[in-house]
């Protein structure tokens, strides 16, 4: 301690610092005092309004700031948002006082006073960050219960930064998300358009419009025009293809993952999800491809890591591998190279097989003539998680439907059914079940039950028109099954197919030959294929037909749509 004294310079060496005299007068030195003792005993509310008599006659912030957090230690609610107010009263220039009444208010859950205050705060910030805070404004209102109120209070808080340049585009979409969160979907999706307008690259309002979609789909053609671009970020078309993902149109997701890969091919967690969109569309080779991309940029970092950070996250980091064996296995299968497959499985530690490996491990017994050890595996087969009885039975009619085996499946799901009434999965898959034996009747008096049970399942509805347009029967009422599954889920390429079979069969062959096509861009299925190609037939487009039927053959050699369509045409390919 002495050697560091002697170095330091002497303390006459250093001119003192201004002495700063105090503001408070004996008596208030007194009061604060006071209240401080107040407080040190626990009695918080007296030391509250002995801080706030103080603040209120000195104007002191710093008297302000005790009074509300003596309020807030009180668990006084009402108190607190008193000194707030006093604050802005005594002080309306303070920022502090005013981000102090903001917080106040949202805790309370007070939004109608919220408007004012909230502005002067985004008026008083940096100029280089209001846009940063302002588009963080929907995420600190997102806890007030009263959303138009909460909408009130961002448009009084945003209306002057919506006339200026630099913080226009920020301040719509942070009232679109607002009005979106108080369900005024009409007014979110003009305000994403404003902005667009502005700037039809913002990443912004391109994301507000993407959670648009489900609610008006108006607002995808937005959500296209901002990733026409070639410099559109990765991550956009990442949460583009997850949206797409979602209404089963994994065609134009695994499009957009492509461009994302050929900007950032180091994004190892889209090879995964694009192989996996590979392999349920049956590109198996492609997807393979894409798994290998994956799993050796996954080895790439593991092998970068530091051997304390993999074995801390090691259950996460074993997670995408596993998933990306599986996916191996069943594009393999898909090849018809059962061995290769059995291969990968192999890579999955017995510890941590999970029902989807027991799933293709059944399938492979299956494919070698073992369905009665298959189905016993799925049943009883140890697997990680524990999966319960109904999700086995589930994975069971999956491989019997897999192996075309209709009756034994209908005979498992019936006793299943009878345990279970009321559970509209095991009711819908009953039913197409039923569908594949010819029994219609049935099939129609389980798919209503499934609309009873569950009137938002758009699968029932759809399954329904569908069956009675392939049947060419009560087409009109087949339309109109299917226009309501259509508004119920707007896009999805399995009910676009089943609106283009219907006109098809009403003799509306260039409505058949566009839905058609819409839906094959949507999600490339041999089955759409094969409507789409008898549809450009009929209308004379033969070359056509036959290179879609051609692009589709591989997907699925022996699907027993596309094979009977051929035949009855008498085509050859």
């Amino acid at each position: 301690m002495l050697a560091v004294a002697a170095q330091e310079p002497a303390a006459a060496d250093t001119p003192a610092a201004p002495v700063q005299n105090s503001g408070l007068d004996a008596p208030m030195f007194y009061q604060l005092l006071i209240g401080e003792l107040e407080a040190q005993a626990g009695r918080l509310g007296n030391a509250h309004e002995v801080m706030l008599d103080g603040a209120r006659r000195s104007k002191d912030e710093n008297l302000f700031r005790r009074a509300v957090e003596l309020a807030i230690q009180a668990r006084a609610g009402e108190s607190a948002l008193q000194a707030a107010r006093a604050w802005r009263q005594a002080l309306p220039r303070s920022t502090e006082a005013a981000r102090t009444m903001v917080q106040v208010l949202v805790a309370m859950d007070r939004p109608g006073e919220l408007g004012e205050p909230l502005r002067h705060l985004l008026q008083n910030q940096p100029s280089k960050e209001q846009e940063l805070v302002i588009s963080g404004l929907p995420r600190f209102l997102a806890g007030l219960k009263d959303k138009d109120l909460a909408l009130k209070a961002a448009e009084e808080a945003l209306a002057p930064f919506e006339t200026q340049a630099s913080t226009q585009v920020a301040a719509w979409t942070a009232r679109g998300r607002v009005a979106l969160a108080a369900g005024q979907v009409d007014t979110a999706l003009t305000l994403a358009r404003k902005a667009l307008g502005q700037d039809p690259t913002a990443m912004g309002p391109t994301l507000l419009a993407l959670e648009l979609i489900p609610k008006a789909p108006a607002a995808e053609a937005l959500v296209q025009g901002a990733l026409a671009s070639a410099n559109t970020p990765a991550q956009l078309r990442l949460a583009y293809a997850r949206s797409l993902d979602r209404r089963q149109r994994l065609g134009e997701a695994a499009n957009q993952l492509k461009l994302a890969l050929a900007q950032v091919p180091q994004l190892s967690v889209a090879w995964l999800t694009l192989g996996a969109y590979q392999i349920e569309l049956r590109e198996s080779r492609d997807g393979i491809t894409s798994l290998e991309r994956f799993l050796a940029a996954h080895a790439d970092a593991e092998a970068k890591r530091s051997s304390n950070a993999a074995e801390a996250d090691d259950e996460a980091n074993d997670a995408g591998p596993h998933l990306a064996y599986v996916l191996m296995a069943q594009g393999w299968e898909q090849l018809k190279n059962p061995q290769t497959a059995s291969q990968w499985l192999d890579r999955i530690p017995a510890q941590e097989a999970d029902l989807s490996v027991l799933a293709r491990r059944a399938s492979l017994l299956a494919h070698s003539g073992r369905l009665t050890e298959a189905r016993a595996l799925l049943r009883a087969g140890p697997a990680k998680g524990d999966p319960d009885a109904r999700a086995r039975l589930l994975a069971e009619a999956q491989l019997l439907r897999d192996r075309k085996q209709w009756q034994a499946a209908y005979d498992l799901l019936l006793d299943a059914m009878r345990q279970s009434p009321e559970d509209s999965v095991l009711v819908y898959e009953l039913a197409m079940a039923a569908d594949r034996l010819g029994r219609y009747d049935d099939m129609e008096v389980l798919l209503r039950r499934v609309m009873t049970l569950k009137p938002t399942d758009h699968h029932a509805v759809n399954a329904l028109g569908y069956s009675l347009a392939e049947r060419n029967i009560r087409l009109d009422e087949a339309e109109a099954l299917l226009t309501k599954a259509e508004r119920m889920a707007p896009g999805d390429p399995f009910i676009t197919d089943s609106l283009g079979w219907v006109a098809f069969r009403q003799g509306r062959l260039d409505d058949a030959i566009r839905l058609l096509r819409q839906s094959l861009i949507a999600r490339p299925h041999v089955e759409v294929a094969a409507h789409l190609g008898e549809a450009l037939w009929q209308t004379g487009r033969r070359e056509e037909a036959l290179q879609v039927w051609r692009e589709a053959q591989p997907r699925e050699p022996d699907n027993e749509v596309l094979l009977e369509t051929l035949q009855r045409l008498q085509v050859k390919l």
